[in-house]
């Protein structure tokens, strides 16, 4: 049902920053759903679709490193399930990081 594997990218919309998720189906007819959650997508074949990254955490379990993305034909009786990772650190918590300082002699 899909071609190959979506990805995912912090981007901005409206001022907020977003989770963009995108990928290659090859029923234009194909539900995409995010962890269980039917979501709108843009596109026929090579789709995308933009989600807060409120809604995101909302969706995921706390420090989730991965979303599951389903693909489901009208007709078909089972979906493809793909795991995509997230940008690292997107759903965990910041910490202070020690700087490095690399100098060359």
């Amino acid at each position: 049902m899909a071609a190959s594997e979506p990805s995912t990218k912090l981007v901005n919309c409206d001022g907020q920053s977003c989770l963009l998720v995108s990928g290659h189906r090859d029923d234009p007819a194909s539900i995409v759903s995010i962890n269980g959650h039917v979501v709108p997508v843009k596109g026929k074949r090579g789709w995308r679709v933009r989600l807060p990254v409120e809604t995101v955490r909302e969706w995921s379990a706390p420090f989730a490193r991965t979303i599951e993305v389903s693909f489901q034909a009208p007709e078909a009786q089972s979906a493809r399930i793909a795991r995509v990772a997230l940008p690292i650190g997107l759903l965990g918590h910041l910490a202070d990081l020690a700087p490095l300082v690399v100098s060359v002699r």
